[in-house]
């Protein structure tokens, strides 16, 4: 009983590191993408973004559901002590990852420059060529990755995604302002689709350093793992073919799903710049405006989202456990408990960018500020991706894996139909997309957690998951507006009140929540640091 409620605490440890480095590095992918839309301006953000949404989606096929399987199946070879056939799950990965690697980056390369026509954006050809040998490297990254997960060693994953998004910082700044300035066209100031093509070569060095970390992690053990294997007694040795076939009946769902979630940006790709440009925008005007979309809209959006999605991850394997074991009771709990977290996080970050959506594009983006409308519609999309993603990861950690899959398909036609009717319209243009997005999530996210509900007979208290933050976040977002206003008639710098609004708005939302009952003790030991939150509120007698 003790060995097993330990081994249970360090699975929630292991999951919270990994939970705390996904937040850092979101936030770090944030940062460094402000001095690089900065520089390249929305017409070079939407060259980069054509191009790396075509990576993306391309290295979901080949990796992205390589790492689940792979620990999957190295941890249960490991709980039987069949560590030869646990090393040789690794072996035969690293074969296979390798192999769809190379063939899907040598397609990617032959069919560059069709791709790029193919988005009315011929200028992403040299973005995307940039990403190829990426798919090989994160490919192979992406198995040692798998590994250490199936051995419930969640440290060097944690450290080689940091070590590879500072390498990716660093470098898609630096390529991008050294590229801006090469082969300038005549009559133009810079090369912006160069300048784009260095942004996104960044993204293929930070890769190789997260490479080298996980291999020098796996070097350092491996004297250990080969004297384990060859020592161990198991019944049967697994075969390759066999390995192969159980790699990739367990990866294919994840992919399928991960490839349908990233559909709002493929169908994006595939209809703005059409829709646009046989709307009488020309190639360029449609670009900029496809650049305000992905580079500031889904940048902004997504960062709160993917923070309140790493805190409620830490929670997830104890779902599962507490399914597993049949314990209604605490699976209630815990559900409910994921849910408020994610909400408590996502419903004031969507009314704080709705409401300072072109205060904050402003202060971010002061050589690149359109784009602010953008905002101040589509925040509210915050809310619905975060309870889609919430939910998604409960279906997933409990075995319904196919649920998510139907949801975004449903949001995916959806996002298809109301771009369809919303972009021609002259007064929306690119904001038809961003409500389209709104209502791709609205839909995934009302169906997913209905079946969540349905499936685990779990009853919400919508009451604390949503009405709390959203009264909390209303008030916020008053404080928020009266600031900015009312200190911007005695100081006028936007970057200062921006500033000033949203930290007192933070703190007005913390209060008011305090206040209100919307966050409690439980809530606060879930997140990093929820101990010395908790001692403070006691202190000041709001808990």
């Amino acid at each position: 009983m003790a060995a097993r409620t330990k081994g249970k605490s360090s699975f929630v440890k292991q999951a919270a590191i990994l939970a705390s480095a996904g937040m850092l590095v979101r936030f770090l992918g944030f940062v460094y993408r402000l001095p690089l839309t900065n520089m390249l301006g929305d017409e070079g953000n939407g060259i980069y973004g054509m191009g790396y949404y075509i990576y993306t989606f391309l290295l979901i096929l080949s990796s992205a559901g390589l790492p689940a399987a792979i620990s999957k199946l190295v941890s249960e070879r490991l709980a039987l002590r069949q560590y030869r056939n646990a090393h040789r799950v690794f072996q035969t990965s690293l074969i296979v990852s390798a192999s769809l690697g190379t063939i899907f980056a040598i397609l990617m390369a032959l069919t560059a420059r069709q791709t790029a026509a193919l988005v009315k954006t011929p200028d992403s050809y040299y973005c995307i060529l940039s990403l190829c040998p990426t798919l090989i490297i994160v490919a192979i990254m992406s198995v040692y990755r798998g590994y250490f997960q199936g051995m419930n060693t969640m440290v060097p994953t944690a450290i080689s995604q940091i070590v590879e998004q500072i390498f990716n910082a660093f470098f898609s700044v630096y390529l991008a302002y050294i590229f801006l300035g090469m082969f300038i066209p005549e009559g133009e100031t810079e090369n912006i689709a160069l300048g784009a093509a260095g942004g996104t070569m960044g993204t293929g060095i930070g890769a190789l350093a997260g490479l080298v970390i996980v291999f020098i992690s796996y070097m350092m053990i491996r004297p250990y793992l080969l004297r384990r294997a060859k020592i161990c007694r198991q019944p049967y040795e697994e075969t390759r073919t066999e390995l192969v076939k159980r790699l990739m009946g367990t990866a294919w769902p994840i992919i399928v799903g991960t490839a349908v979630f990233s559909m709002t940006n493929l169908i994006d790709i595939g209809m703005v710049m059409r829709i646009l440009t046989a709307s009488g925008y020309s190639e360029t005007e449609a670009t900029v405006l496809y650049g305000q979309l992905s580079g500031k809209y889904v940048t902004l959006t997504t960062l709160p989202v993917a923070i309140s999605s790493s805190i409620a991850t830490a929670v997830l394997p104890s779902i599962a456990a507490s399914n597993r074991l049949g314990e209604r009771k605490q699976v209630n709990r815990k559900m409910n408990l994921t849910m408020r977290i994610s909400m408590i996080i996502s419903v004031p970050a969507a009314v704080g960018i709705g409401v300072l959506g072109p205060q904050i594009i402003a202060m971010l983006f002061p050589k690149a500020s359109d784009g602010g409308v953008l905002l101040t519609v589509g925040a509210i999309s915050i809310i619905f991706l975060a309870l889609c993603q919430t939910a998604t990861g409960i279906l997933q950690g409990i075995g319904h894996i196919r649920i998510p899959v139907v949801g975004a398909l449903l949001g995916a036609v959806m996002k298809v139909i109301l771009n369809a009717i919303l972009i021609p319209i002259p007064a929306l243009n690119i904001i038809g997309a961003v409500l389209s997005t709104t209502g791709c999530y609205l839909v995934a996210s009302t169906f997913d957690v209905y079946m969540l509900s349905r499936i685990t007979k779990v009853r919400f208290d919508f009451k604390r998951i949503l009405l709390k933050p959203i009264l909390g976040s209303i008030v916020m977002g008053i404080a928020a507006l009266g600031v900015y206003f009312g200190l911007y008639h005695f100081v006028p710098s936007n970057t200062l009140c921006t500033l000033v609004a949203i930290v007192l708005a933070i703190v007005v939302y913390g209060l008011i929540m305090l206040i209100i009952g919307g966050i409690q003790e439980e809530d606060l030991q879930s997140i990093p640091m929820g101990g010395r939150l908790i001692r403070l509120s006691k202190k000041l007698h709001l808990m």
